[in-house]
């Protein structure tokens, strides 16, 4: 059994869920912000069995497709003069997904 962690952004959270539900695959989702861009994130946690683990893999790719998106920039300063503030292009969603093997799996 694998415990699956996937952290995706949060435009695609329900679109996942939707496809897990539609797979037979069940779903624990907490709410998360990443440190960078601090936006907000959904992080999932799925029990698998190891046969089945492919599968949702392959969910998650088809789902959190990465994406490029500008986002502003703030002021920077240099040498007493102020910079005008651009956008950036960077790349977005996609998902981070951390496999685990489940040592013991009991209910209590």
């Amino acid at each position: 059994m694998k415990m699956v962690m996937c952290v995706v952004d949060d435009i695609d959270a329900y679109s996942l869920l939707d496809a897990l539900s539609e797979g037979g695959f069940m779903a624990t989702k907490l709410a998360s912000s990443g440190g960078f861009l601090r936006r907000g994130n959904t992080t999932l946690l799925i029990g698998v069995e190891d046969e089945k683990k492919d599968e949702l893999l392959e969910l998650v790719r088809k789902i959190c497709k990465p994406r490029k998106q500008m986002v502003p920039v703030s002021p920077v300063f240099a040498m007493e003069e102020s910079v005008i503030p651009t956008d950036v292009e960077i790349k977005m969603g996609g998902a981070v997904v951390f496999v685990l093997d489940v040592v013991e799996n009991f209910k209590i």
